[in-house]
């Protein structure tokens, strides 16, 4: 097999440089290039062009799930392996739906990172033992149902807004105008039936997507 690249995406440098020493570890696996958000994940792919992106989901900025949308939009035969302290059917749905092909945790990433960086370089899909009565039960709740119903755009900006950025700071972090941001915001409440902000932040709390 040629020689898999590897894109590395982590905010923190010493979860980096672990996973960087176990990819030189073997033969076939090299990291060409690391970013520590979203934004420099979708940049540093469009010009690296990396075999498999290994993709935290929880960073400063824009996350993980939206730079996976904005790079399978750009090039739909990207190969995403996420890596999440997040073991829930939440973030694991919204990753599969957007075309994510692997989805480890943190917990045991080092245990399976290599054999899952194969094969999800071979266009496999790799769901972690761990995920997989997550990958089953796909949330059938009243809210789940209600969350499924939102756009990627959608979900990020209720991820943000339920982790406390202002309207003008999410609008900074998306590269869109706080209007547009104020209209997701609106949008996002109606199908949550959510009245304010704080129930937003109760929800998210609940599904696990933001830690109290």
């Amino acid at each position: 097999m040629e020689n898999i690249q590897v894109l590395l995406v982590d905010d923190h440098e010493v979860v980096r440089a672990g996973y960087r020493r176990l990819f030189e570890s073997t033969d076939d696996i090299q990291v060409v290039a690391e970013a520590t958000d979203g934004e420099s994940a979708y940049q540093l792919y469009s010009e690296c062009r990396p075999t498999v992106v290994v993709m935290d989901l929880t960073m400063p900025g824009s996350g993980g799930l939206d730079a996976s949308r904005r790079i399978l939009s750009r090039d739909q035969k990207a190969r995403i392996l996420v890596f999440s302290v997040h073991e829930n059917e939440v973030f694991l749905s919204r990753a599969v739906d957007l075309g994510v092909l692997g989805y480890i945790s943190k917990r045991n990433a080092s245990r399976v990172m290599i054999e899952a960086v194969r094969c999800v370089a071979r266009g496999e899909v790799f769901i972690g033992q761990e995920m997989m009565p997550h990958l089953l039960q796909r949330k059938q709740s009243a809210d789940g149902e209600r969350l499924a119903g939102l756009s990627p755009r959608e979900f990020e900006v209720f991820r943000l807004r339920a982790d406390g950025k202002s309207v003008n700071e999410i609008a900074g972090l998306l590269n869109v105008s706080p209007k547009t941001v104020g209209h997701h915001h609106t949008s996002v409440k109606q199908k949550l039936g959510a009245a304010n902000s704080a129930e937003l932040t109760r929800l998210a709390i609940r599904l696990g997507i933001i830690t109290p």
